[in-house]
């Protein structure tokens, strides 16, 4: 049987022997998309970022932007509270956050939040007040928003946004009625259906995803929609 060669390596030393799926606890199994790498594909597309740490990039000064959601309870555990006490300089505290937010109590739709940390400006979601839970219609309603604010001011990219999957306090469900978390997919359908084209966080527990395949983009390729159909 032929063998396939590879045009060069990984890693230096026995790195490719040694650093393999069978000595490793967690692994992602990402594959490519097909088509011509040497043609540009302008779609607009969301790149799903498997693997890479959301505070270290906001940190290194990666992006203009974050999306993220927000509470009137508590904020000290999520993304933006983590955020600001990383950030010495920020005139914001997680109990600041919390008493800004609390300002918009009583609306009856996701009001999208604005809190500038000086190196990268917030964009928070704020669930509906009469909501314990987020909904996929309220995160829907959001990114609306939050596509019209990046169109108006261009130095908001480029963008990040969290997955909005796992959480606690901003825990997003299907629909009304529903206690089920929505899938991954259908939290991208619905961020890139509502004109949002930056980059996605998945949550950390999604890192061990395997043996389940992955792609770095979204919308996904025709072949996924081919396989639950029964074909390939």
């Amino acid at each position: 049987m032929p063998t396939t060669t590879r045009p060069g390596r990984i890693y230096d030393g026995d790195g490719d022997r040694l650093v393999t799926e069978d000595n490793l606890s967690e692994k992602l199994v990402i594959v490519p998309e097909g088509g011509n790498p040497t043609r540009p594909d302008t779609t607009p597309r969301l790149r799903i970022m498997w693997g890479q740490h959301l505070l270290d990039d906001l940190l290194a000064g990666r992006y203009r932007s974050l999306v993220c959601a927000v509470n009137t309870d508590n904020n000290a555990h999520g993304i933006i509270g983590q955020l600001a006490a990383l950030l010495p300089a920020s005139p914001w505290s997680a109990e600041a956050i919390t008493q800004h937010a609390r300002q918009f109590v009583g609306r009856q739709q996701t009001t999208v939040l604005k809190y500038d940390f000086d190196t990268v400006e917030v964009l928070a979601l704020l669930r509906p007040t009469d909501r314990e839970t987020m909904t996929l219609d309220d995160l829907a309603e959001g990114f609306g928003v939050v596509r019209e604010m990046i169109q108006r001011k261009h130095d908001r990219v480029p963008t990040a946004s969290v997955s909005f999957l796992g959480a606690r306090s901003n825990r997003l469900i299907e629909n009304e009625g529903s206690t089920d978390e929505p899938s991954f997919e259908r939290v991208l359908q619905v961020m890139h259906e509502a004109g949002f084209a930056g980059d996605v966080y998945p949550a950390v527990w999604m890192w061990d995803s395997a043996p389940t395949a992955l792609f770095a983009r979204y919308p996904f390729p025709r072949s996924v929609d081919a396989m639950r159909s029964g074909g390939f």
